[in-house]
């Protein structure tokens, strides 16, 4: 088993008087990438947002590199090494690629035992993401859907995070997009870096994915490797077929 990179134990969370996760456990290993998957409403999203501190009243223990973290504010978290990808992308679209980057530039960082961790420059950023580097100086409200993607992660790694928590990454992108992010992600996880990936797209979670978690009701209904998800079928059945 690999070292638990961030482990949470009955995690509850809610909008409003709305609980939306009630009791989830799971755990996320260094360098491993964890799939959360499920319909829309199963709750994967709210499950980020209350790993990232962005949910009021969260209950349950949340421990990211032997820390807890239950209640911490999100600046605080990212300060620890924990980066979030939101859905909506949220750039900042009266800035320049360059400066969207360099808005999420952090110190490099070390792990535990004093060896570095992944170190991300603009130029590694413009290798690993060619369409960017091709448009440094473009403004992000003049850039597609999926560029905009692009640039959200990039942004996201700036901050040389030990783990990236990714929401939906593959969601209204074009396909060519959806490869670049997989093997954007290949090269994080050998990188030695840990991604939670909120997935609705099995193809795609497959192709990344060590091991899934799946989501029903803001339960958690099933969890193993990928491999053992593709044998489960009363599972896809059940909670991931449309």
């Amino acid at each position: 088993m690999p070292e638990k990179l961030l482990e949470i134990v009955d995690l509850k969370a809610r909008y409003g008087q709305a609980q939306i996760l009630f009791g989830l456990s799971l755990f996320v290993g260094r360098g491993e990438v964890v799939a959360l998957m499920g319909r829309n409403g199963a709750g994967k999203s709210t499950t980020l947002k209350a790993l990232m501190g962005l949910l009021a009243g969260t209950q349950g223990e949340i421990r990211f590199m032997g820390e807890s973290i239950a209640n911490t504010p999100s600046y605080r978290i990212a300060k620890r090494g924990m980066g979030y990808v939101p859905e909506d992308r949220r750039i900042f679209t009266d800035l320049t690629v360059a400066e969207n980057l360099d808005c999420g530039r952090q110190p490099p960082r070390l792990w535990p035992d004093g060896t570095p961790a992944p170190f991300w420059t603009e130029e590694k950023l413009y290798r690993l993401f060619p369409n960017l580097g091709e448009m440094p100086s473009r403004m992000g409200g003049h850039m597609s859907g999926g560029e905009q993607q692009m640039l959200t992660v990039a942004r996201t790694l700036m901050g040389n995070p030990f783990l990236v928590l990714l929401d939906e990454p593959s969601e209204g992108v074009a396909p060519i997009i959806v490869e670049q992010m997989a093997a954007m992600i290949g090269e994080l996880k050998a990188s030695g870096v840990s991604i939670l990936l909120s997935e609705q797209n099995v193809h795609f979670a497959r192709a990344v994915s060590d091991r899934v978690y799946v989501l029903e009701k803001g339960q958690i209904q099933f969890s193993g490797t990928m491999a053992e998800l593709d044998e489960a079928e009363d599972v896809k059945r059940s909670y991931l077929t449309v």
